[in-house]
């Protein structure tokens, strides 16, 4: 393979062990790592941070390492943003994986292949390794507006543009730019929030990717993702910052075959219904199909901008009757 592979690791030897057994027999040229320092508050944590990263010294094949280990504790926010900007300082593009995200071994052809199709086409920011249980499609991969990324890959043409502290929100914040991107004013809604408490909070507290996804909308990108799931993500656990529930159905999906050469989409069109499915999962649940609530959208959709938010905090008729 030729992309160089990023890797971001921590404090668990025995799941990066697990995944660098995989990366080793990918054998990419070049291997970039990224390590967060120990929690002082946390016993042991030194020690295992120390045996996660003596993995990274087992490289044996004909490889570039370059490591960027932090001594300090970063946090889940801080250090995969300020990692990956280090990432594109060195390459021109990687793919990126995660301690807890297991890759089926075609995943870096998949990557690699893809990488080089899109190099120089600005539409395409994103390649996800990801499919959560949204159906097989007649072509190996298709576009979305959302940018899974357990297991992914990018250019530094694209992740130029990531901005931790979403610099562009508070001119966006009012302007009906997100329900022009999404079509639907429940998500819309639903990441205006999102992006609002990033701005005012930061990436210590919310993660790193949020603002990675806003980077790609406002920049209109498009993120490709396979028809068949190329990544088992294994950390879904109460010990995990963000993804608690061992039952998530997006926890642990078994990983499958990806066949070659690659058939590829003839047009690039973002998959609606597959976006609406991610939504569900990490949104909303799905709106009601009922009469009232397609008419209160097709309403909603068609009002200017001002009167958007006043109109979806209208109550329903039956909310309206159990009112005092």
């Amino acid at each position: 393979m030729d992309s160089p592979v990023a890797l971001i690791i921590f404090n668990r030897p025995t799941i990066t062990e697990r995944l660098f057994e995989i990366v080793a027999r990918a054998r990419p040229k070049q291997l970039l790592v990224i390590a967060d320092g120990p929690r002082p508050d946390q016993a042991g944590d030194a020690e295992k941070c120390l045996a996660t990263r003596a993995i990274i010294d087992r490289v044996d094949w004909d490889c570039d390492v370059l490591k960027n280990y932090s001594p300090i504790n970063l946090g889940v926010g801080i250090r995969p943003a300020t990692g990956l900007r280090w990432v594109f300082e060195q390459v021109e593009s990687a793919i990126i994986l995660e301690d807890d995200c297991i890759p089926h071994p075609a995943f870096f052809r998949y990557c690699d292949e893809l990488l080089e199709k899109y190099w120089d086409d600005e539409r395409v920011m994103h390649v996800s390794g990801d499919n959560w249980n949204f159906g097989e499609r007649p072509f190996s991969y298709f576009f979305s507006r959302y940018c899974y990324s357990c297991g992914w890959a990018t250019w530094r043409r694209a992740f130029q543009y990531y901005d931790p502290d979403l610099t562009l929100w508070p001119a966006l914040r009012e302007t009906p730019w997100l329900l022009d991107i999404l079509g639907d004013s429940r998500a819309a809604e639903f990441w205006a929030g999102k992006f609002e408490l990033t701005h005012a909070t930061g990436i210590t507290h919310n993660g790193w990717d949020w603002p990675w996804l806003f980077a790609c909308w406002v920049h209109h990108g498009l993120s490709i993702l396979p028809s068949t799931n190329l990544i088992s993500n294994i950390g879904f656990s109460q010990d995990a910052t963000h993804t608690k529930s061992p039952h998530d159905e997006r926890a642990d999906v078994p990983t499958r075959e990806m066949m070659f050469p690659l058939n590829h989409p003839p047009c690039m069109v973002r998959d609606v219904e597959a976006d609406r499915r991610i939504f569900a999962q990490v949104g909303w649940p799905p709106e009601p199909q009922d009469f009232y609530h397609k008419l209160r959208r097709r309403c909603a959709a068609a009002l200017p901008a001002p009167l958007k938010r006043s109109f979806s905090s209208l109550k329903s008729p039956s909310a309206l009757r159990n009112m005092p």
